[in-house]
This record gives structure tokens, sequence and C-alpha cells, in this order.
């Protein structure tokens, strides 16, 4: 026993006093290492509410949650991937933040962050363009249209709808109109106050397009709506959640031609994505952008009827957001499952090509946004510009510009079976003359906007006849008084495919027709925000979705594997 130890313990025997300072010393050691402990362990914040969900700049709004802290400190709120100044906070206890809406708020989502360690988001939507409420009709509660501003109208111009409790905002409320889909009815079920339909949507009705800009104003006695791609004359209702609207008639005048939804087929896909191999700090996370099937007059139902785990958010901009901690990914094989039941029909147009004339409503948000350059389509392009004025020369009619580029890309460029990776881009197929699927498609697409043709790139997914499925890509341009009319240029040069029903000539068929075994992930390109500009964000060029995050990692992840299969065809109905 050393000196030391002897006269320790000789001390702790004789002396109370010293005995008692010792006793001290050690209670405060021990209530001070686990204060430290419990500083140390914060566990992440989680918001349980947020009160209101819309507001406008200036307005203040509450979060209601868990693991806030008793003060805010370095923690802060981010919404829609900015983070909100020091003005912007009015109070923060550990289960309520409440803060006052900066100027230049956005839509998208609400971010607690408490010394890194982030919370599941919420959503908010910006209200500023929302009309002002106007007081309900205390006589009833379901929409009633009493008046049409027109009686005949053409596909893309503006329908003026008159009448009560449409709603203050439209929200998850539609109008819907006839098309002319193949069902197992085709007779019009009439709606009253005591039979509504419950979902809303009734065999052979399309709601208008919100990806169209088809919704130009809302309110609770008026809406602007634009008739969509695929509606036909008949009857036209309001869907919201109170009920269905009784029918009104309207006149669609189809000049020009005409287009057909048949042979429509039901498809039960999955998605899959495999995560492992993760090694990370403990407050770290992994935010996955997985791809859902959109809704197009051609593919009017695409609805998830599975999801493992249960996603953060099931539909944000046309995603599923699925979040992993790191506690669920350390030394583990994480895997996320989404099931979507998708209705497909088969496009047939008939277009009297001397009806079409260039487009005059330019000032319309779907030809203004389909004509411009973006990431995707290089539209802007000196290469692409000058080999469209070559194509086209001096042909005036969009139709007839469309078709003699589709000509020339069939005749003069080569269709590659494997899809082109590393550093690459679309303009390189002009001098190169050969390119895949994906090249075909988009420089299609960027050829029609040199020449102010609204076009716009379409992905997803290809089913043979055998339910194999592989990614693809095709193209649809607008027609003014029509809509939209599908181009397939890879199926079209002799892409290797085996349909459920052949067609006589594929070049002649996939200018103006599409089959219904396209199945459309992306209508366009999607520019997703990544919920904090620090994420390591991961794309995937040429897969079956047009979109700039698929993966995105918070700091102190240092790796992690990730497969993404292909969406494959659990069945067809």
């Amino acid at each position: 026993m050393t000196p030391f130890s002897s006269r320790f313990k000789y001390f702790f025997r004789k002396y109370p006093l010293f005995r008692a300072v010792c006793w001290i010393i050690f209670g405060v050691s021990v209530i001070s290492a686990s204060t430290f402990v419990s500083i140390n362990i914060k566990r992440t914040p989680e918001i349980i509410s947020v009160n209101p969900p819309t507001g406008s700049p200036g307005d203040i709004i509450a979060l209601k949650g868990k693991k806030f802290g008793s003060a805010r400190d370095s923690s802060f709120v981010e919404i829609g991937g900015e983070r909100l100044t020091s003005s912007s906070y009015l109070s923060w206890n550990n289960n309520e933040i409440k803060i006052v809406l900066p100027p230049n708020v956005q839509n998208g989502l609400i971010i607690v962050d408490t010394s890194g360690k982030r919370s599941k988001p919420a959503v908010f939507v910006n209200q500023t363009a929302i009309p002002v409420a106007v007081p309900p009709n205390p006589r009833t509660s379901f929409p009633i249209i009493t008046s049409l501003s027109a009686d005949t109208v053409s596909t893309g111009q503006v329908l003026i709808l008159t009448g009560t409790n449409f709603g203050d905002v439209r929200g998850n409320s539609n109008v819907f109109f006839r098309t002319s889909h193949t069902s197992l009815s085709n007779t019009d079920i009439p709606i009253s106050r005591d039979t509504p339909d419950i979902k809303g949507i009734l065999n052979n009705y399309i709601a208008a397009n919100t990806d169209d800009y088809d919704y130009e104003y809302w309110s609770d006695t008026e809406i602007h709506v634009r008739i969509p791609d695929g509606a036909v004359s008949g009857n036209i209702y309001i869907h919201t959640e109170k009920g269905n609207s009784p029918f009104q008639k309207i006149q669609i005048n189809t000049g020009c031609g005409t287009k057909n939804f048949s042979s429509g087929r039901t498809y039960l896909i999955q998605i899959t994505t495999d995560i492992s191999n993760a090694k990370a700090a403990r407050n770290s996370s992994l935010t996955l952008h997985i791809p859902r099937p959109v809704t197009t007059a051609s593919q009017p139902k695409a609805e998830m009827t599975e999801c493992t785990p249960s996603p953060v958010l099931a539909n944000y901009h046309h995603t599923v957001i699925q979040q992993a901690d790191f506690s669920e990914l350390e030394d583990k094989k994480k895997r996320f499952s989404q099931n979507f039941m998708v209705a497909v029909y088969s496009i047939e147009t008939q277009i009297d090509e001397n009806q079409i004339k260039p487009f005059e409503d330019k000032k319309r948000l779907l030809y203004t946004t389909s004509v411009q350059a973006d990431t995707c389509v290089p539209s802007d392009n000196a290469k692409v510009k000058k080999l469209a004025a070559e194509i086209i020369q001096k042909e005036q009619n969009p139709y007839r510009q469309a078709r003699l580029i589709y000509d020339y890309l069939l005749h003069n460029y080569q269709l590659l079976s494997k899809i082109r990776t590393g550093d690459i881009s679309v303009p390189d197929m002009i001098e190169s003359r050969k390119g895949d699927a994906y090249d075909f498609a988009v420089l299609y697409t960027a050829l029609l906007r040199s020449v102010n043709i609204p076009s716009k790139p379409i992905s997803g997914i290809l089913v043979d006849a055998e339910l194999k499925t592989k990614n693809h890509w095709w193209s649809e341009f607008y027609l003014e008084n029509f809509g939209w009319v599908p181009v397939d240029p890879a199926l079209g040069a002799g892409l290797e495919f085996k349909p459920f029903r052949p067609v006589g000539n594929p070049a002649d068929f996939y200018f103006g027709n599409l089959d219904s075994q396209h199945i459309a992930f992306s209508t366009g390109w999607d520019s997703l925000k990544p919920s904090l500009v620090t994420n390591r964000i991961v794309q995937r060029p040429r897969s079956y979705a047009l979109q700039t995050i698929w993966e995105e990692a918070s700091v102190g992840m240092e790796k992690y594997s990730s497969y993404w299969s292909n969406p494959s065809i659990l069945g067809v109905y």
C-alpha cells in the first residue's frame, strides 16, 4: 500500500470533517457527470403539429412537439430549405416553438434542428396566392355549379364555373371532365346529395391537371379552369371533401382532331430500395426521394397500395419521402418498399394537320415553361438550334415541324441498345449520329422547344409482353386547342420490344400514338430542393424518373451502399 493511500485512509477514519468533505466532492462529481451525459444524449426533436399549416409572411405559427430544448441557443427552424433568422423566433421551449413567418417564406418542409439532430419534416404552404375567404352558404354544404362561362370550348381554353360551396381554397378538390376512356361502364352515374361518389372519381372522368397549370383561380363561388388534355364533350362536376356537385354539360370543340383512350390495363408495380454498410455519426440520417407514378389523361390512376416502412410523406412533388436515422442503418440492411396500382390506356390520335396553327396564347404558363431550356432539355444549345432550323426550313405548321424532326432523327441517327454512361451529353448525338433511347427522346424534345413548340420529355418504364420492365423515355408535344401528342422516337427507330399486340409500322405508329405498356414516372424535369444545403446529394442519371435528388445524406454520414431495383410488375389486370 502506498504512503498516500495509507494517509488517506487514516485521515478518513480519524477526522469526521475530512470524511464529510470527501463525500461532498464525490456527490458533486456524480451529479456533474450525469448532467454532462444528459446534455450530450439529447434525443432527436419531433414535430407533432404545425398550427396553422398554411400562412403568409408576418403570420405567427406554432410548432408543437417534443425535445426542442428549453432554450433555442444554436438550434433553429428551417422552412423550404431556408434557415430562419433570429428575428423570426417569438418563443422556444421544449414542447412548443412560436415563429413569425419571414417575407421570403416559401412552400416546403419544416424541420427543427437541435445541435445537429434534425426532426422528421412537416409540411408548410405559403398562403399568399390563395384567394380571400368567402363565407360559406349556410343552407347547404355540397358544391353547386349555377352557371358556366361558355357552352362550347376547346382543349386548353379557360372555363369559368360560378356557384357556391366550392371551398375557399382548392386543397384536394378538383374539377372533373368526361373522357373517352374505355371501361366496363360508359354510363354516367347521377350524383346527388344523397348518393355521393365516395372518392369523387367516376369511370371515364379525369381531373384538370395541376402539372399543366390548368387551375388558374379558385374561390368559394368561382373557379377558372382550363379544359384539360383528354377531355371530351359531356358532363363535368366538382369534387370537394363535402361531396360532388350535380352534373353540368359542356361541349368541347375537337375540330382539329380526336384523341381516344383504349386497351386499358391496370398494373401492380413494386419499387424497392436497399440501404446497407452504413458508417456514420450518431446524429446523421439518410433521406430517400422515391419516384411515384404520375397521373395524366392516359394514366388517370396511380394509387399507393402498400408502403414499408411508413413514409415521412406519401406524396411530395411526385415522390415518396423516406428517412432513416443512423441507429436504423448501422451494421444492418434496411429495405424500403412501395407498391402502386396504376391504370394505363393506349392513345390514338387523328389530327387534321391543315387545321393546326402556331401557338397564339404565348402568355399561358404551360407554353412558357414548355418551350424554355432546363437542366434536362438543352434547347438553347447552339448546335440544337442550328439543326432544328435546317430540318424545318420554312415550314410554319407545328404539327408538320414535329413530324419533320421526328423523321430526321429516325433516318439519320443510329439507335444504341445500351444506355450510355460516363462523361456524355445529349448534344453529343448531333455529331456522333448515334444515341440511346434517352438521347432520342431528349434531343427530340430540345429540337421542338428550340422552334417554340411546347414539349416535354417523359420518363418511366416499358413493360414487354413477358412483363419484364426496363427504363424508357419518350416525348410529348402540345398543339393549341387539341392537347398533348405522344411520340416515341426510340420505338419508332426500331428499339427491341415485345408489345402485347404487334403494330404494323412502328415509325408511323409511334408518332401520335402510344400503347398501354408505357408507365410514366415523370412528365418533364423535377427540380427538387434538398432538406439542408449541407447534405450530400445523389442523382441517378438516365433512370426511370427525371429528378434532381434521389438520396441525400446529412453531415456525419461517412459511407453507405444503396441499391435501387427497377420497378417490377407484380400483376396485370
